[in-house]
């Protein structure tokens, strides 16, 4: 059987690539009903991701031991699943505050694929390996592919290559956990330290995975990185204190946070963090431990950078 036909095959096995009988006449429907078709099966994609939630706090928990010691975290797709892993990684440093290298997205076909589709960039397995080598990833990393239709060589590639390399390894899919660790996927499951397997089922427009896959997966990856930066002490209470005031609207709403938790007026929020050279967290410490900035600064150290427990002073420990 040639190469083609074996893809052709495959294809008609994976689930993302089944017809959905709720849209079998989409086309001869009015705008309402389409949307309501499509608002119907939408509503189906937070319950497939509440079935993985076992999973996805695994994967969580081999994120946070990594990015404690040191490692990163790499994304790596094509297509609609890959533009997912750059944005979820473009969105930490400002949102978290971490450096630009902790998470980071790799997509086939390279920067230029998240503007304009890179035909052929996903088909071969040595262009992911090729880019886990040159993110220079090592056994403190974990390595995350993302394909909704499981199968993408780009993606199988750069985990393979990860795990060559020490790496820990996890998967987001769309198609079903059954499959995932079927023998025709062997070669990828064997692997994968970690797989999510959201089942979403037929796409409204058939294989259109830009859909209710990547709803699903833009839910497991928000899930992943907030989780994990919740355990990593960049968040107090449910406000995000660890951000960059790169911005105007990054700074006012540095001072908001600074003013809700503690309380001061505006100008004193502003004056405070003036004094903590716009570092949120010292700022917060300083004020509700009343204390300068460098205490507050000594005490985010032996807290690990946790608020709370700098707040206390008291050393704090991750369960």
């Amino acid at each position: 059987m040639s190469d083609q036909k074996k893809l052709f095959e495959q294809l008609t096995r994976l689930s993302t690539e089944q017809r959905n009988p709720a849209s079998m006449d989409i086309d001869a429907r009015s705008t309402g009903e389409i949307l309501q078709i499509i608002n119907s099966e939408d509503k189906k994609v937070a319950v497939a991701v509440e079935a993985e939630l076992e999973y996805i706090g695994k994967a969580v928990e081999i994120v946070v031991r990594s990015l404690k010691t040191g490692g990163k975290l790499l994304y790596a797709g094509a297509g609609t699943s890959g533009r997912l892993g750059v944005l979820d990684a473009a969105e930490c440093p400002p949102t978290y505050g971490t450096p630009p290298e902790m998470v980071q997205g790799m997509i086939a076909g390279g920067e230029k694929a998240m503007f304009r589709s890179q035909e052929g960039a996903e088909d071969k397995q040595e262009n992911g390996a090729r880019d886990v080598n040159e993110r220079g990833v090592n056994e403190k990393d974990v390595v995350c592919g993302i394909a909704a239709s499981l199968r993408t060589p780009y993606v199988i590639g750069a985990v393979k290559r990860a795990k060559q390399l020490g790496a820990k390894t996890l998967y987001i899919t769309t198609n079903p956990r059954s499959k995932f660790y079927s023998p025709e996927f062997a070669e990828i499951a064997q692997v994968v330290d970690v797989a999510m397997c959201p089942e979403v089922g037929p796409e409204v427009i058939m294989g259109s995975t830009r859909m209710k896959s990547g709803t699903a997966q833009k839910l497991v990856l928000n899930m992943i990185t907030t989780a994990a930066m919740v355990r990593l002490g960049k968040v107090y209470e449910n406000m995000m204190i660890d951000l960059q005031m790169t911005n105007q609207k990054l700074r006012e709403r540095s001072k908001r946070i600074v003013m809700t938790i503690t309380g001061v007026g505006y100008e004193e929020a502003a004056d405070y963090l003036e004094k903590a050279d716009g570092h949120v967290k010292t700022a917060l410490v300083m004020i509700k431990a009343h204390v300068n900035r460098e205490e507050a600064q000594q005490r985010l150290a032996r807290a690990d950078g946790f608020v709370r427990a700098a707040i206390d002073d008291k050393e704090y420990k991750i369960a």
